[in-house]
């Protein structure tokens, strides 16, 4: 997993030296920070003042995650990336152009959906046409026509439920979802919806923190969601390519089952620790995919993908040139 480590266990964290070091069980685990560029708790982990004074001395982010799964909050080191010529013009854009960019986002949002339903359509899942055919002839004209961020949204939000409607079709019945609970996810589908999503905000964290974007500055969403709400804004798009792609894969080829890696109880349900571990393998290895950038003429990574979206948005609020979030089907 390269530059990210996960803690799945109890235990506690500190600095040994010039290393990390992670003790469980009476049992030390030493991690070496050279490569290390974020960290994930997924479970109680201790740690102290000297730990994050040096995590911030190597510029190394640490997010964490409660019971159900669910994301806490984030370190990270103290912004050396402040650009205030740039935050002005982020807030200007708020106010002056913020539909323009939410528009953008929704229509990124709907080119990649597109993309990942068209694969089911070419093979023999012909009950998703309904759908893309409302994303390719219908949807364009309901965003055109919104005039305010509330409409918006409301495209937005049939766009998703449209999505989640063909989830019939292109999963098995065990993990069909009736709708989408979030907090805590009741049932398989859910679970796995609510923790891709998850990991994605936080990795969208950490790309949006190498920029000099102003992380509660958002677009599509509210600014007031006490959350990094531009991370929420930049992933958005992001999800059908990395976090769907990954459930389907896992699904349908028999690596997550309702049986084996899930823990159900009365009023929630959540990934057990083998298939969280086998989600976050799978996550990881497509994240860190890399593929041929049409514009930038070399290979990079779908996370550096999602951070070079970063720096679009920074080209739209200095020069004004059109912001068009990352599209799956045009590789940029």
């Amino acid at each position: 997993m390269g530059s990210t480590k996960y803690i799945a266990s109890i235990g506690e964290l500190k600095r040994k030296d010039d290393s990390l070091c992670f003790r469980r069980n009476q049992k030390n685990i030493y991690l070496p920070v050279e490569n290390i560029k974020e960290i994930y708790c997924l479970n109680e982990v201790s740690l102290n003042t000297k730990l994050l004074d040096f995590l911030s001395s190597k510029n190394i982010i640490i997010h964490f995650f409660n019971y159900y799964q669910g994301y806490s909050g984030t370190f990270y080191p103290k912004e050396k990336y402040i650009n205030g010529k740039l935050l002005i013009k982020q807030v200007n854009a708020f106010n002056d152009n913020r539909e323009t960019i939410a528009k953008a986002i929704v229509n990124g949002i709907s080119k990649n959906i597109y993309e990942v339903l068209y694969h089911y359509y070419k093979h023999e899942k012909k009950e998703v046409k309904a759908t893309l055919d409302w994303i390719k002839k219908e949807l364009p004209i309901y965003l055109t026509n919104a005039d305010n961020i509330k409409k918006i949204l409301s495209v937005e939000g049939e766009l998703w439920q449209r999505f989640y409607s063909t989830f019939k079709y292109i999963l098995p019945e065990d993990f069909i979802m009736n709708k989408r609970v979030k907090r805590p996810p009741d049932n398989p589908i859910n679970a796995l919806i609510s923790f891709g999503n998850t990991l994605l905000y936080t990795k969208t964290i950490s790309a949006i923190y190498q920029t000099h974007l102003d992380q509660s500055i958002s677009f599509l969403h509210e600014p007031t969601e006490q959350r990094f709400s531009l991370s929420l804004d930049l992933s958005e798009v992001f999800k059908p390519i990395i976090v769907f792609r990954t459930i389907f894969e896992l699904v349908n080829n028999h690596k997550l089952k309702v049986d084996k890696h899930f823990d159900k109880k009365t009023n929630y349900c959540l990934l057990n620790d083998l298939g969280r571990q086998i989600f976050i393998e799978a996550f990881e290895a497509r994240i860190e995919t890399k593929f041929l950038h049409t514009k930038l003429k070399r290979k990079i990574s779908y996370k550096t993908a999602i951070k070079y979206d970063g720096y679009k948005l920074i080209k739209y609020l200095y020069e004004g040139k059109e912001f068009k979030p990352f599209s799956i089907r045009e590789k940029q």
